[in-house]
Parts: C-alpha cells; structure tokens; sequence
C-alpha cells in the first residue's frame, strides 16, 4: 500500500441545527466537487445570536483529500 499525500481546504460549515450539522454540511458541499475525502479536524465553533438565543451554528473545519497517484 502506498504512501499517502494530503491536501487540506479550510472550510466553514453553517446550520440552525447544531454543531454536528454544520460539519456534515460543510462535508456533503466539499464531496460535491473533490473527491478523495479521508478526515477533517474541527478547528473553531462559533455562532450567531438571535433574540438572545444561539441563530445560527457556525464550526470551522480543516478538510484533507488524498492526491490523486500517478
């Protein structure tokens, strides 16, 4: 099995869910257009406050897509 190399995007994830659904919809939109999705790490959650309560989920995430062999 050969090596793997790893590029990483930065991404923002936003739902009015929860946290957890912020990183599966900023993962659902990335496998749209890159293949080879392998991990993502959660680097930042924030959110957005609305009528003193939390509006909208907001989570960083680092994702990382194994390159293509040649």
């Amino acid at each position: 099995m050969p090596d793997h190399i790893y590029k990483t995007i930065e991404l923002t994830g936003t739902s009015s869910i929860g946290s957890d659904d912020a990183v599966k919809n900023a993962l659902a939109r990335a496998s749209k257009t890159t293949r080879n999705l392998r991990w993502f790490e959660v680097t930042e959650v924030r959110g957005r406050i609305e009528n003193s309560g939390v509006g909208q989920w907001q989570v960083a995430v680092k994702v990382a897509f194994a390159l293509d062999e040649e």
